[in-house]
């Protein structure tokens, strides 16, 4: 029995032997188990938990936090079919294109956006809660910064609160050069023209259904819906009120935006540090 146990392994050196010599490689290659496989797996396990907290990061916020090349994180996301939350496109309706234009014109086209508080933009949104009722938030970003300086939030459709929302901001940073919006009636109203005036910010304004025009806004929203979920999965108003505060400090303080790289509270605080610098240099 011995023999033929032998026998047969000496068999099987000389196949593999002469496997390799016919293939042109060395014979320890055929032992050889890649490393690759199991990178992959444990950056899908990175991945996941990645996407549990950050439900619509792609490939390449995704590469920032992990600090690894975009490419690697698509493939791998790619090979073991890992997706973020998408929302759909709304198409513009047939009845916006009919509405009268604004006399006010779009003043951020050309404008040389390069430090805080020089164009902030505001929009607002409605979400739907208990008895079909809805509740409207008011936003204001700083364009160049990406962070959200102030919001408002009303159960009334009434202009009072961007207004407030826009006094808010004004508040915490120093006024902007432009005040930038969509051609919705609330932004024509006089309540807010007058803070603008007395403040002296100019007032810009999209051209008639063109979204892309306010585009930190519409990103803002179209990510911030998808992460807050379905308003009415609250059970009342005052968790949804409380995950809308949560949603938006998420949102300045913790997720990646692709384009400064960093959380926008994070890219505003380097902002100020470089400033400071440039101050201390006058100085001396």
């Amino acid at each position: 029995m011995s023999k033929k146990i032998n026998k047969s392994s000496e068999a099987k050196k000389v196949n593999k032997t002469k496997l390799a010599k016919n293939l042109g490689i060395g014979r320890s290659s055929l032992y050889y188990k890649p490393k690759l496989p199991i990178k992959d797996l444990i950056l899908k396990k990175q991945i996941e938990e990645i996407l549990k907290e950050h439900k619509s990061y792609g490939h390449k916020r995704i590469a920032l936090h992990l600090k690894i090349n975009k490419k690697r994180a698509l493939r791998v996301m790619k090979l073991f079919d890992l997706s973020p939350a998408r929302k759909p496109r709304v198409p513009i309706k047939k009845d916006d294109l009919n509405q009268v234009k604004s006399n006010k014109k779009n003043l951020i086209s050309d404008f040389n956006l390069n430090a805080p508080s020089q164009i902030w933009a505001s929009d607002f949104t409605y979400l739907p809660y208990f008895n079909n009722k809805f509740i409207y938030l008011a936003t204001v970003i700083d364009c160049f910064t990406k962070e959200i300086i102030s919001w408002n939030l009303s159960v009334k459709h009434k202009s009072d609160f961007i207004v407030e929302a826009l006094i808010e901001g004004l508040n915490k940073r120093k006024k902007p050069k432009i005040f930038h919006s969509d051609q919705g009636s609330e932004y024509k109203a006089d309540n807010l023209n007058k803070i603008l005036k007395s403040n002296k910010i100019k007032q810009s304004m999209s051209n008639k259904s063109s979204p892309w025009q306010n585009g930190a806004q519409e990103s803002f929203y179209g990510k911030f819906k998808l992460e807050l979920g379905h308003p009415k999965c609250y059970e009342t108003i005052g968790e949804l009120i409380e995950a809308i505060a949560g949603q938006i400090y998420y949102y300045n303080n913790k997720r990646i935006h692709t384009a400064i790289k960093c959380p926008p509270a994070v890219f505003y605080q380097r902002c100020q540090a470089v400033n400071a610098r440039e101050v201390e240099k006058i100085r001396v």
